[in-house]
């Protein structure tokens, strides 16, 4: 069998490996959400913030579509015209050199000509109360994803193009295993490298709070390292509280405004989804579908780079060199926009999962209930948002149906 031969196995048996992944992990049954119980719910939320709320809606609208058009047309431009080629020819120097440079100049225009975006985004979050920095603030916020997105996009090309030239015939192989390895890497090391790049943590201080939500953990048979507060104050008023990590790095995160705006129930309650999450293993879930994923979209870039058209318009003689920046980019994006609406309904369903669970570990429906339209309302998330918009970009289920299913589960309990 030939090369490309085992390639097309691979990608074969990757993509069947996924399937069963998916079909086996994935809770395909969601708690029941009775739309009744919806519409219920939603006329018992101030209307004048469920109002406001659309309104944001609809100004980000004019935002986050845009943005997203324009994203994929400047990827595109880059990749499928010479444009990109001839960015990275500008940088001088050994293969190395123009990797980073390349890299960085390809990645860079991108940012640049979708910056606009972000900045109105931000002006609109200042002016509906959403976000509490100021524009210093959010300039040090921004470099410092850029910075990460940087250095992570430096190992991952590096990576990339020192196996194509190690490996000629076979660096997709060895490529798909160290994307995957990358993939699980980041979930252990993202909690204690990454996020502190972006918050300050600090140890929540012993009280019933604390006690109650280790408790709450213990009870849940999921070991967690510790509580923590985040300061998420000097960036927004919204309300959140999350579990990350795997095994030693795990912890519970409160958000500060968290803690400032709801009882101590709500906040359990929170936390109890969380701990969903970890007591079901969907972060293993996630970075399993994750790394089979990364691993599809390597061996699909080396049956890509046979394909003679795409690299004539990309101005380049093979995917393997570092002029093809521009067409990784582009295959990149275009592949994650067709991935979306796959993993929002995937995220959806661990979602539901975990407020099931949530429910069942604190068997208080009316404070779940109660939490989740205080989230609602304090973040300004619409409520009951069109059905299109929630299937291709909706990565939990809506409030209302959160609410309904609270009340289907105090009914049947």
């Amino acid at each position: 069998m030939t090369v490309r031969g085992w390639a097309w196995l691979t990608l074969v048996v990757l993509c069947a490996a996924l399937a069963v992944t998916v079909a086996v992990l994935v809770p395909w049954h969601r708690p029941p959400a009775p739309r009744a119980d919806q519409l219920a719910a939603l006329a018992e939320l101030p209307a004048d913030r469920v109002a406001k709320a659309r309104e944001l809606r609809g100004e980000l609208r004019w935002i986050t579509y845009p943005a997203m058009l324009l994203g994929l047309a400047v990827a595109l431009v880059l990749g499928l015209t010479p444009l990109g080629s001839w960015l990275v020819g500008l940088v001088p120097g050994p293969w190395a050199a123009k990797v980073l440079g390349g890299g960085l100049l390809v990645l860079g225009v991108a940012d640049l000509i979708t910056l606009p975006f972000a900045a109105w985004r931000h002006t609109v979050a200042v002016r509906y109360g959403l976000s509490t920095q100021d524009w210093g603030g959010w300039a040090v916020d921004l470099l410092k994803g850029y910075a990460v997105g940087a250095v992570l996009g430096a190992i991952a090309l590096l990576g990339f193009f020192g196996l194509t030239r190690l490996a000629p015939n076979w660096w997709w192989a060895f490529g798909a295993v160290g994307a995957a390895a990358l993939v699980v890497l980041l979930s252990f090391v993202f909690p204690v490298l990454i996020e502190p790049v972006f918050n300050k943590f600090t140890p929540m201080a012993d009280g019933p709070l604390r006690t109650e939500l280790m408790e709450l953990a213990q009870r849940d048979g999921v070991p967690v390292r510790d509580v923590l507060v985040a300061d998420a104050s000097r960036r927004t008023t919204a309300l959140n509280a999350y579990v990350s990590g795997i095994g030693p790095t795990r912890r519970i995160v409160v958000y500060d405004t968290l803690l400032r705006e709801a009882p101590q129930s709500e906040i359990v309650a929170v936390a109890a989804h969380e701990l969903g999450h970890a007591e079901r293993g969907d972060v293993v879930i996630g970075t399993v579908i994750g790394a089979l994923g990364t691993s599809i979209f390597v061996v699909g870039l080396y049956l890509l780079g046979g394909w003679g058209w795409l690299l004539r318009r990309a101005g380049v003689d093979s995917i393997a060199e570092p002029r093809a920046i521009g067409l990784l980019l582009a295959v990149a994006t275009f592949g994650g926009l067709l991935a979306g609406p796959a993993q929002a309904y995937v995220s959806r369903l661990l979602e539901a999962r975990a407020d099931e669970h949530a429910l069942e570990l604190t068997g208080d429906p009316a404070g779940f209930e109660q939490m989740q339209g205080r989230l609602s309302l304090v973040n300004l998330g619409d409520p009951d948002p069109p059905a299109w918009e929630q299937g291709l970009f909706g990565s939990h289920p809506t409030t209302v149906e959160r609410m309904a299913a609270a009340r289907a589960y105090a009914r049947d309990h």
